[in-house]
């Protein structure tokens, strides 16, 4: 294994735009869910007449789907990914829209027959039952409750059990149903993550930035050489992610 100092020295530097994790590949890696969501995602985009995909990142998700629907969209609230959004899912006909957080989705009433999101940052039930039409559908895969948190208690010390129960599925299938959509389908998994070197370790905190909100390598240099020591020593660092998959109906 290379040098500390190498290694989170080129993973700061490393670009995290986007939703391409390909730069983790032989340095980390994370268990798939069995429910394949790519696959469902291309099958229902390409069913649709009207779709929006929320929160698409780079639209890297979006873009592996075969077909698109006749009238595709994407909303991205980060300047960067939606750029990047553009440029990738402008080609194929996918308008994407830049919007602010909690803003109001940018799309008429009952306007929509399938909302998707892989990831969401936080679902806007509310705005995703108002824009879908009658019959219209969702499909999400989220992010569950304590997922990474092994990670992220090494660098922040332990959580809360507040933090613990944020994003259980069953509160999310009843947030939804609130809103007036009928839960059809959820599903949960736990799946392995395991770190091979503490550059990767840096790359993710500095992507996923809601894990460690006050991440900086100079910040937690003494941390990042505790975590060195402990993949030197085991070779990696294993955590859990969390994620459910959750479909309903207008």
């Amino acid at each position: 294994m290379r040098d500390f100092e190498e290694l989170i020295d080129e993973a700061a530097r490393a670009d995290v735009t986007g939703w391409d994790f390909s730069w983790l590949d032989g340095r980390a890696s994370e268990e798939r869910p069995p429910w394949r969501y790519s696959r469902l995602l291309g099958e229902a985009v390409a069913r649709a007449r009207t779709a929006v995909d929320l929160d698409t990142g780079g639209g890297e998700v979006l873009a592996e789907a075969p077909l698109m629907a006749a009238d595709p969209h994407a909303t991205e609230s980060w300047p960067a990914n939606a750029a990047r959004a553009r440029e990738l899912l402008g080609p194929r006909g996918v308008t994407v829209h830049e919007t602010a957080p909690g803003a109001p989705l940018p799309f008429a009433d009952a306007s929509v027959d399938l909302v998707t999101a892989r990831h969401p940052v936080k679902p806007a039930w509310s705005e995703i039952a108002r824009v879908l039409a009658p019959g219209g559908e969702y499909l999400g895969q989220h992010v569950g409750p304590e997922s990474a948190f092994e990670l992220i208690e090494f660098f922040l010390g332990e959580t809360t059990a507040a933090q613990r129960a944020d994003r259980r599925p069953d509160l999310e299938a009843n947030a939804a149903a609130e809103a007036g959509l009928e839960v059809t389908d959820l599903r949960s998994a736990r799946l392995r993550m395991e770190f091979r070197d503490v550059g990767a370790v840096v790359w993710i905190l500095r992507r996923c930035v809601w894990w460690v909100p006050d991440f900086s390598v100079e910040r937690y240099r003494d941390r990042l050489r505790d975590m060195d020591a402990h993949i030197r020593r085991h070779r990696s660092f294993v955590a859990h992610s969390t994620r459910h998959l959750l479909r309903a109906r207008r």
